[in-house]
């Protein structure tokens, strides 16, 4: 079923008003002063986000169709799922950095606003080269098979800010301190500028949600080629992460084999996108297979960390 609404310039800006607003209240109302985010506010933060993608996907579906509703949502759940790899590598950074609980929201705060614009880029361009060039379909459909055979043969690996191109090249341009200054990103040393061990610790999570990108954003466009629901599955799912983060951070270590699903989740997904031109699948027939796949790997690894327990 086609969709049976236009996407405007003003459903566009309609969105990202909305958005920011969220965003401003929540930096500016609710954590104005740094301050350890505990697990219950954490939690009821991450049920918001998830009933307001729930809302609007069920707005797309009274407004533009049923279609659209599903693919917004498939592509959320899809973004949602891949986040939570990113979650592991954001403890890992805050823990090499001994980052304080109470400046790590900050941190992930101005890390996902820097994010949605490097996405609105990337999602922009890829749907103007899908426009022109469609056959880049199939390339993308092969990328994700091979990138998710790859992660599930690859070890996790700790952060290594020395190797990071761009905490280089601003290690290049600012004296760095060594010590932290509250939750600030500059400050003084020695009557020039220079950069917190906070403001690398920001460039290591942007580059890493940059890495990500390039896997997740293919994969939503295997669900639909149409650009505001892209960026608004995009936006739902990392916004919901920064409360998600403080919710997992301590337990994804028990999510053993999360790694392997989203692995089977990306090789589905490129599959997907090859087949599509001699044997569709559907779109509720593909939010039900990447639900189910997220669903057993969190469930086995429930299973395998009681057993042991148990032993």
């Amino acid at each position: 079923m086609p969709s049976l609404t236009q996407f405007t310039i003003w459903h566009w800006a309609g969105f990202i008003v909305v958005i920011l607003f969220f965003l401003a209240l929540d930096l500016g109302v609710f954590h104005r002063s740094a301050r350890v985010v505990k697990f219950q506010e954490a939690f009821l933060w991450s049920l918001l986000w998830f009933g307001l993608a729930v809302i609007f996907a069920g707005g797309l579906v009274h407004w533009s169709g049923p279609d659209d509703g599903l693919e917004f949502f498939t592509g959320y759940l899809i973004e949602l799922s891949l986040s939570m790899d990113n979650v592991f590598i954001i403890a890992l950074i805050f823990g090499f950095f001994q980052v304080s609980q109470e400046n790590q929201h900050r941190v992930l705060f101005w890390g996902i606003l820097g994010a949605l614009v490097m996405r609105g880029f990337m999602i922009g361009v890829g749907a103007t080269l899908l426009q022109h060039f469609h056959w880049l379909l199939n390339a993308v459909g092969a990328f994700l098979i091979y990138t998710g055979a790859k992660m599930a043969m690859t070890k996790q690996e700790n952060p290594q800010p020395e190797k990071n191109i761009i905490v280089r090249i601003a290690r290049k341009f600012f004296p760095v301190t060594t010590a932290f200054d509250g939750q600030k990103f500059f400050t003084l040393l020695d009557g020039r500028k220079a950069l917190t061990p906070l403001a690398l610790v920001l460039i290591m999570v942007e580059t890493t949600d940059l890495i990500f990108a390039v896997d997740s954003i293919p994969a939503i466009f295997a669900v639909t080629e149409k650009p505001f629901i892209v960026f608004t599955s995009n936006v739902f799912a990392i916004l919901g992460l920064r409360s998600l983060y403080f919710v997992l951070a301590d337990a994804i270590r028990y999510f053993r084999y999360l790694k392997f699903g989203l692995s089977v989740v990306l090789v589905f997904i490129g599959a997907k996108m090859l087949l599509a031109k001699w044997r569709p699948i559907p779109i509720g027939l593909s939010l039900a297979t990447v639900a189910g796949i997220i669903l057993v790997s969190i469930i086995a690894s429930l299973i395998s960390v009681w057993r042991e327990k148990k032993k």
